[in-house]
């Protein structure tokens, strides 16, 4: 069994920054893409940002130049640092894994429990 776990989400004013955590427990042995979604209340969860394993970074228009993604492929993890908050980036924060292989088996689309970031103006 794999797991995501993410923290660092908050509260933060407008201007602010906050850096995200996501790691992935089990027995693994290797994450294919990695990602940050969003998502509010009544809304489609989107992308934010991905980042292969081989460093291969994708940005959502309305992130560029104030978040960065990065990872640790050694310690599983990959990290969001939100920079220049903004109120409109206020979401619940999903990491997500596309494919992760374990000792046991291979585990596709595997989502965390989702971490609250709120921006106040």
């Amino acid at each position: 069994q794999v797991q995501l776990v993410e923290s660092g989400g908050g509260l933060v004013q407008a201007g602010g920054s906050l850096r995200l955590s996501c790691v992935a427990s089990g027995s693994i042995f290797g994450i294919s893409v990695m990602g940050w979604f969003r998502q509010v209340p009544g809304k489609k969860r989107e992308l934010v940002a991905t980042i292969t394993s081989g460093g291969n970074i994708d940005y959502a228009d309305s992130v560029k130049g104030r978040f960065t993604i990065s990872r640790d492929n050694d310690k599983n993890t990959v990290y969001l640092q939100m920079n220049s908050l903004k109120p409109e980036d206020t979401a619940v924060y999903y990491c997500n894994a596309d494919r992760i292989r374990s000792s046991s088996s291979w585990f596709y689309n595997v989502w965390g429990q989702g971490t609250q970031v709120t921006v106040s103006s």
